[in-house]
């Protein structure tokens, strides 16, 4: 795995282009993030709407010589952004946290037109997206699969169902093991939407969006501050679209309201939430695969009943945050979050197509799951120091408790067989379909808690020496019981998730680094409906990340990085082999590869962000899904993405983005391939008076051909052909 040299020729030329850029008539600020003793985060000055990191106050410890985060300015330019609260639980330099961290921010968000995880996820290096059934966010991270490693605010946001990007300020993508900061899980890293949340600056933001197959949008966003101590924001959207794929058609609708509250000292703020999201949208799960390779046939064509499939999700949250900088220096934040899921979704789906190419198997089934989530965190941060050597204490704690209801029926077609055979050309059926519940099928109440402490230490060795070390004990308890049978299962697992980095810093500006943590996965399964009477006796599954890299902030305009890792996943079920009918936890996996990743303003007018991955994943030894030597699905061998923004006069900015991947194995029996493919996007600006912005996205520019998304060998969902969107967005 040699790094491209043409790539890294590149990000030399980038460099040299911010550094002459910067050597022209450009102002240079009165206050850069490294003219701060200890290269700590840009001073500015203390306001009510003091502000978020991940919606609290972080104010600074005036041993340290580092400052407080607040308002929005996070010292970042474009579509660069220099800090985050999320990896350390507390306000950190990307450049000094030692793990590769992707941070895709409102700018380019806006830019593409992002509207959903699929979207974010093909400019972060190292993760791809599953197809998650038609029904759910799947991404691979640093090839482990998972539906369940999403958070909001830090705050677990495990449930199955598509997220939206309407109240988001950043998507952050933490790759590696992450269970010192998250919990459980996490193995291959954790997705983080930081939330818009109600401030002192006024916001006021409309905007309306059509494009190709029916596409129509609106999103508001006004915030505005009821008085010198209490702010208000709204976010909401609703969208009702067709898609390019026959009969498919997706509905949704939220509301976002945010409130905050701060004392008039500002040393104490809350900040309360509240969301009522609903997406509802066709079970689309794509189409078959037939000598290896997806079945030839429109990619518009579906397989399946289109007047049976649906999925229907609603989400309520409600959040409360507290913040108290104390005069002594301690910082005290509390964040709790309570969400309910009420989702089900109905499919008829293709399965295996016959030998000769012209008959596919369908089946179908239901599945509805409600969830109630409650977890509060509480977090203690002092900065000290033990004579030249600075310390960053933490200590918190979290509580969380979540019950889950699980049902499904199995799908009879003319009430009897539960599949049916129809001809590849005609796959689009309306036979009688009744659902009902067979003797396998899912009906069961499941009851799991954590409580967990973690302690951790930022030290600052010296000018050009840091360290961190963490360490998080775990007590997770679940409770399974099975409403079919009457029938009872738990388990209670302690699991102790250690992280260790060291950062050398040469200058100011950049970091090399060498990082290992540790997660873990209870036999549960991230959805915790893998408990059974084998399961229940079985050890958490480990993850250990082993990972080194180098982060570089040109001129404080563009940040570069790199990263290598090796991944190992231990302590997965296997066939004993000397009794197949007993499983031993023999299992092993390993992923290993490198990243690079580019983000910032290369010159006033020219903004740019990209990345790039090389990694493999393969089983090392036999597990109860595959042999040794099989490569894991889902993991390209190379993924490059990379996107430029140029402003080529005062109200009009031009865009081409690409993004190219290598072929990948679409299930673990390694038999169907998703073809290699690049797409090419593009997008115009153009700001009219008045304060109102259009923009025209074109994605797919030159019409190729492909499939991104699958969920097994006979569920691969086509990408979509040329289209065009139109955004109008007006600023009060």
């Amino acid at each position: 795995m040699r790094p491209p040299v043409v790539l890294i020729l590149a990000a030399l030329l980038v460099s040299a282009a911010v550094n002459s850029a910067s050597g022209q008539s450009q102002p240079t600020p009165t206050t850069r993030p490294d003219t701060v003793t200890r290269d700590s985060l840009p001073k500015t000055t203390a306001r009510p709407d003091t502000a978020k990191s991940e919606g609290q106050i972080v104010p600074a410890a005036p041993e340290l010589k580092t400052v407080k985060v607040v308002g929005r300015n996070d010292g970042g330019s474009g579509y660069l952004r220099f800090e985050t609260g999320t990896a350390t639980k507390t306000p950190t330099l990307l450049r000094n946290i030692p793990q590769a961290v992707t941070v895709i921010n409102r700018a380019l968000i806006r830019d593409q037109g992002m509207q959903n995880i699929a979207d974010v996820v093909r400019y972060v290096p190292g993760i791809t997206m599953g197809q998650g059934e038609g029904n759910r966010d799947q991404p691979t991270i640093r090839g482990n699969s998972t539906s369940a490693d999403f958070y909001v605010d830090g705050v677990r946001d495990d449930a199955q169902y598509y997220r939206d990007l309407y109240n988001v300020e950043r998507v952050e993508a933490l790759k590696g093991s992450n269970a010192m900061v998250f919990g459980r899980g996490g193995g291959g890293g954790v997705i983080n939407r930081v939330m818009k949340d109600a401030g002192w600056t006024p916001s006021g933001e409309l905007t309306l969006q059509g494009g190709s197959f029916d596409n129509r949008r609106a999103t508001i966003d006004v915030g505005r501050g009821l008085s010198s101590t209490v702010a208000a924001r709204f976010n909401g959207i609703y969208e009702n679209s067709d898609m390019f794929r026959d009969n498919v058609w997706l509905k949704r609708q939220g509301i976002n309201p945010t409130l905050a509250i701060a004392s008039p000292s500002e040393k104490t703020r809350v900040n309360l939430g509240y969301e009522n999201f609903v997406d509802y949208r066709t079970a689309d799960r794509g189409i078959p695969s037939f000598a290896d390779a997806p079945v030839q046939t429109d990619i518009s064509t579906f397989f399946g009943s289109p007047a049976v499939n649906y999925v229907s999700a609603r989400v309520n949250s409600g959040s409360a945050a507290v913040s108290h900088a104390a005069s002594s220096g301690l910082n005290l934040n509390n964040q709790t979050r309570f969400t309910s899921y009420d989702k089900i979704y109905q499919n008829v789906l293709p399965g295996a197509v016959n030998a000769s190419g012209t008959d596919v198997s369908l089946s179908a089934y239901n599945n509805a799951q409600q969830r109630k989530n409650l977890f509060n965190q509480t977090d203690l941060t002092y900065a000290t120091r033990t004579g030249s050597v600075g310390h960053t204490l933490l200590l918190g704690g979290e509580l969380g408790r979540q019950v889950t209801d699980n049902f499904r029926n199995t799908g009879f077609f003319n009430d009897t067989a539960t599949t049916f055979t129809t001809s590849v050309r005609s796959p689009t059926i309306s036979a009688p379909i009744t659902f009902r519940h067979s003797s396998t099928d899912a009906d069961n109440h499941v009851t799991n808690t954590t409580r967990s402490i973690y302690a951790q230490d930022q030290v600052e060795l010296t000018d050009h020496v840091q360290m961190i070390a963490g360490v998080r004990y775990e007590k997770f308890g679940i409770r399974y019981h099975n409403n079919r049978t009457n029938s009872n299962l738990e388990r209670n697992d302690a699991m102790v998730s250690p992280r260790l980095g060291l950062l050398l810093k040469p200058v100011a500006a950049a970091s090399l680094y060498a990082n290992y943590s540790v997660s873990y996965l209870p036999s549960a399964g991230d959805q915790f409906s893998s408990l059974t009477d084998v399961t229940q006796a079985l050890e958490p599954e480990k993850f250990g990340n082993l990972e080194a890299g180098a982060k570089w902030d040109v001129a404080d305009r563009v940040a570069l990085t790199a990263a290598v890792y090796r991944l190992d996943r231990s302590n997965t079920r296997a066939p004993n082999p000397s009794d197949p009918s007993l499983t031993v936890q023999t299992g092993r996996q390993r992923s290993k590869g490198y990243e690079l990743g580019i983000s910032g303003q290369v010159t006033p007018a020219w903004g740019i962000a990209g990345g790039l991955s090389r990694q493999k994943a393969v089983i090392t030894s036999t597990t109860a899904a595959a042999t040794a030597g099989t490569t894991v699905p889902l993991v390209p061998a190379s993924t490059i993405s990379l996107w430029n923004k140029y402003q080529v006069a005062s109200r009009l900015s031009l865009a081409l983005g690409l993004v190219h991947q290598t072929d990948m194995y679409a299930a673990i029996t390694n038999t169907a391939k998703l073809p290699a493919f690049t797409r090419v996007d593009g997008g115009i600006y153009y700001a009219l008076p008045g304060g109102v912005g259009t923009q025209l996205n074109l994605e797919n520019i030159f019409n190729e051909k492909y499939y991104p998304l699958a969920n097994g060998n006979s569920n691969i969902t086509p990408g979509a052909p040329r289209s065009v969107r139109i955004l109008v967005t007006t600023h009060f």
